[in-house]
């Protein structure tokens, strides 16, 4: 356990965070319980090599370093003193003076809360509801008791045969003379949910004080809007990293150490739920609303985290043939899961559809309004899950596939985060290989920041986002950096002084040393473009079963929507480029920011929103890429750029021919 600020026996530089720890404690896990700001992206497992510190003191009192944590560091960095914080424990005596390096640490990420606006015709009917009533006095000649008075006259007023709880039944004496007293009438505001189940009863007339909180859960970013519900307008926006990382990026990860037991699934729902309850805060002090003044929160994330966020056991979705433990709708009350809103405040879960193909998607098809759509839609959510969804008004269909976490920096040896000093852009002149780079810069938590015109930057490099990894496939192969197959080209080797030997093999200089902040060069190697093509290989296959299931083409496809921080950032031509998804002509492309957050706000404000949902979640046909007959034969052509089938991209091929690159 962490002791007194000057009692230590291990501290962390910069932050200067410290505590003493006993004997034999992992040091992964004092950087967890002592708030450390450091990458991980396996929760611990040794398998990832993300979480490196240097060791400036105490690197004796270590254990001597087991071959599996040195396959993941190289030798510079063992000369150095550099450690894996999950492959060392605390020694028995002395002191640990621990360094965490810029590029192990998270820093603040650029969050993408921004979506599509509601519509201007958009019906707002939430599940919340207020109502002002003035019930007459209790007298000698009245003497109903409260409850009865209270049903009877609002029966009388409003046409609604209230349902009123225990909780609410052992102070409504109290508020219904707060204001009327004993000589005036019982002057209350009465709260319901789902039309005719009292949530609260307040003194005096409210009806104009009433929120919902509707939030995206991530699983990298938390995004949060506080709404009026009665006018569905947003009132506050907040968004964060998710602390659930510290346990895994990816979702299997979190997963894995969730399952190891019932107090591990707690700390992981207990570090999302801490999140949102700090995004409440900063809202309501913003705003001036109280925390008593929000009444339901609406929520969507994907399978694994609508599980964790709920505790719900997350173990047997993991193994095939991938159940969900819940798929329907649901409410908690919101004090169980401990959001800080009002006492009786509700939580409500939109629905899944199956496999890993979670909430999030369902909130991403009410944001394109398939089910009132004339347009043929195609709508990917790229993360280490990929998801899809294609269709209109006349029926969809949507697929789950593994494209792995390449694209959010991981995997990837200079990979990070989109936070500040990643590289963000690549462009390289086909001719003379000439490298320009953008970085991200000036980027806080919470905030957003959108691209602007594209230039060299003066600031200094960490590493490589997945925006800038979008390019990297496309401009190595039109300037001749890599071959179609994806192999680098040995004949650089000498020609090109940015191409060489790796460690590791092949390798390309995007950043040299000298303009990084981490004093080495930012490289792509060999090992990063397999990777990359793993995971656009994965992406294509479920957008070309999709179309192929469904008997659509670019051609008869009016467009192609791809949601979150990354359709907003990447650049179309180069995502087409590697073969990402089919050869759509670019004027059909549209990023569409952060689709789920706009999908939760109107299942907030909205219960046609929510009957829809589970529509969709019935409805929706739902193929899962990786076990469909045709997945073994596309995957590996997939892999190659734009593909190995070059008539599935005519342009692209086209324009390869051009530069001389097949």
């Amino acid at each position: 356990m962490a002791g007194h600020v000057t009692d230590y026996n291990v501290v962390f530089f910069p932050s200067g965070l410290r505590g003493t720890f006993e004997p034999g404690t992992n040091l992964f896990e004092v950087a967890m319980k002592l708030g450390v700001d450091i990458a991980t992206i396996c929760g611990g497992a040794r398998e990832c090599g993300k979480c490196k510190v240097v060791v400036e003191d105490g690197l004796e009192l270590l254990d001597d370093m087991q071959p599996s944590e040195a396959a993941l560091l190289s030798d510079d960095e063992k000369r150095e003193g550099v450690r894996l914080l999950c492959c060392i424990e605390m020694p028995k005596e002395g002191r640990l003076v621990l360094k965490v390096p810029e590029s192990s640490r998270l820093g603040a990420q650029r969050l993408q809360t921004e979506g599509l606006e509601l519509p201007e015709d958009f019906v707002i009917d939430p599940a919340i509801r207020k109502y002002h009533i003035v019930l007459p006095k209790a007298t000698l000649h009245d003497d109903r008791a409260d409850q009865t008075r209270l049903l009877e006259e609002f029966k009388k007023q409003y046409g609604i045969d209230l349902e009123i709880p225990y909780e609410v039944l052992t102070y409504l004496p109290i508020v219904m003379r707060e204001v009327g007293g004993k000589k005036k009438d019982f002057d209350i505001t009465v709260v319901t949910i789902d039309d005719n189940k009292v949530l609260a009863v307040e003194p005096g007339d409210t009806t104009d004080r009433c929120y919902g909180f509707a939030v995206d859960v991530g699983s990298t970013k938390l995004a949060g809007f506080l709404m009026d519900l009665n006018t569905g307008k947003v009132v506050g926006v907040s968004s964060r990293m998710n602390p659930q990382i510290p346990y895994g990026e990816d979702v299997l990860s979190r997963i894995t150490y969730a399952k190891k037991g019932m107090e591990n699934l707690k700390t992981v729902q207990s570090a999302v739920i801490s999140g949102l309850n700090d995004m409440l805060d900063e809202i309501c002090e913003l705003t001036g609303i109280r925390h008593d003044e929000v009444y339901e929160a609406v929520v969507v994330g994907n399978t694994a985290m609508h599980h964790l966020l709920l505790g719900v056991w997350p173990k047997f979705v993991t193994f095939a043939p991938y159940p969900a433990a819940v798929r329907k709708s649901l409410r908690a009350p919101s004090a169980k899961l401990g959001l800080k809103m009002h006492p009786n405040g509700s939580t409500y879960s939109l629905p899944i559809i199956r496999g890993f193909v979670g909430a999030d998607q369902i909130a991403a098809q009410l944001a394109v309004d398939f089910l009132n759509n004339d347009e043929m839609i195609l709508e990917l959510d790229i993360g280490t899950n990929t998801e899809m969804t294609l269709g209109n008004k006349d029926g969809c269909m949507c697929v789950s596939c593994a494209s792995g976490p390449a694209f959010e920096g991981m995997m990837i040896r200079c990979g990070m985060r989109a936070s500040n000093g990643a590289v963000e852009k690549i462009r390289i002149d086909p001719e003379t290989r000439e490298v320009e780079y953008k970085l991200i810069e000036g980027i806080t938590s919470g905030a957003i920041r959108s691209c602007s015109k594209f230039r060299k930057v003066e600031t200094k490099a960490i590493g490589i986002c997945g925006s800038g990894l979008c390019d990297v496939p496309a401009e190595f192969l039109k300037a001749g950096i890599i071959l179609p197959s994806g192999q680098m080209n040995r004949e650089l080797l000498g020609v090109d002084p940015r191409m060489r030997e790796g460690p590791r093999g092949l390798e390309y200089v995007i950043v040299p040393a000298e303009e990084t902040a981490i004093g080495k060069d930012i490289v792509i190697e060999q090992a990063d473009i397999r990777e990359l093509t793993l995971a656009k290989g994965a992406m294509f296959c479920g957008a070309y079963l999709l179309m192929r299931e469904m008997g659509q083409t670019v051609e008869t496809i009016d467009k192609l929507v791809i949601a979150g921080a990354f359709g907003n950032f990447i650049d179309p031509e180069s995502a087409r480029t590697m073969g990402m998804f089919p050869e759509f002509p670019l004027d059909k492309i549209e990023g569409i920011g952060n689709a789920a957050g706009t999908g939760v706000r109107k299942a907030l404000v909205s219960r046609a929103e929510r009957k829809m949902a589970d529509r969709f979640s019935e409805e929706c046909k739902f193929i899962e890429a990786a076990i469909h007959p045709d997945y073994m034969k596309l995957y590996p052509e997939s892999m190659y750029l734009p593909n190995k089938n070059l008539d599935l991209f005519p342009e692209t091929a086209e324009m390869l021919r051009k530069l001389g690159r097949i």
